[in-house]
């Protein structure tokens, strides 16, 4: 019995719809030594890393990632910090990946994060929290692109 439930389980399992998110983890979670924690978070999260790379993000690799908030106040800060140090860029993969990980890392504002997401646990500032995701499929193609030649 128990290897038909299993069976089972790896079939239904093997035909959900896996889709494809960009992230990075911030300078930060680097410096304060909590970048394995965070990989740890989403691979026990059912994730699957397919890419993953140390990188150093140029100003204008920066400036395209978040031109959507030019003209901001906060966006030069946003610019300087994630340039300011070395990041983890990762293509990951999973079922409802786009969702499912912004539903884990919590709110932008780590004040508002839920205990338990790596915001809510992990950060104390906007813009030093902890992790960039995309937020829609769209973005995280466009996003990837970036740094990554073939994308997701």
């Amino acid at each position: 019995m128990d290897c038909l439930l299993r069976k089972e389980r790896e079939r239904t399992l093997s035909t959900q719809s896996n889709t494809k998110t960009f992230a990075f983890l911030k300078p930060e979670a680097l410096q304060s030594r909590v970048a394995g924690e965070v990989l740890s978070r989403l691979e026990k999260k059912g994730f699957t890393i397919k890419q993953l790379r140390l990188y150093n993000i140029s100003k204008k690799e920066a400036e395209t990632l978040y031109a959507v908030h030019r003209g901001k106040p906060f966006f030069q800060e946003l610019v300087d910090h994630v340039t300011s140090g070395p990041v983890v860029l990762m293509i990951l993969e999973g079922s409802n990946a786009v969702e499912v990980l912004r539903r884990i890392i919590g709110a932008t504002n780590p004040q508002s994060a839920d205990p338990g997401t790596i915001r809510g646990d992990l950060s104390l500032s906007i813009t030093a929290n902890m992790i960039h995701a995309s937020d829609s499929l769209e973005n995280a193609k466009k996003e990837s692109a970036i740094f990554f030649h073939d994308g997701i």
